[in-house]
């Protein structure tokens, strides 16, 4: 999770971080981008709207059926793909940017 919390604030130093939902980080510029989770077996990168994103590298591998959401799932012998996140993280901002996210209750972006 450290390493995809400094691999956010490096693509996105404008970022909020806020701590939500019994303690999972929420990302944010111009609205919500990405949710964070620790599990027991891996760490859950979640993109609000994953579903609108080009994903061309196949970065996204978890709620791929849905309709908005798109995550990552890494486990411990994973190896992060770091330019293909970072293009994904950029894709959101833009895409938060462009469009009218709503934000959510409390949030400081």
């Amino acid at each position: 999770m450290a390493e995809l919390r400094q691999l956010i604030h490096e693509v996105d130093p404008g970022v909020v971080e806020d701590w939500k939902w019994m303690g999972s980080p929420v990302w944010s510029h111009s609205g919500m981008y990405a949710v964070g989770n620790a599990h027991k077996d891996k760490v859950k990168l979640t993109f609000c709207h994953g579903a609108q994103l080009e994903d061309p590298k196949g970065i996204f591998n978890a709620g791929l059926n849905g309709n908005k959401w798109r995550a990552i799932d890494l486990h411990e012998e994973d190896k992060l793909d770091k330019p293909g996140l970072r293009a994904l993280l950029r894709r959101a901002i833009a895409y938060n940017n462009k469009h009218s996210v709503p934000k959510s209750k409390g949030s400081r972006s």
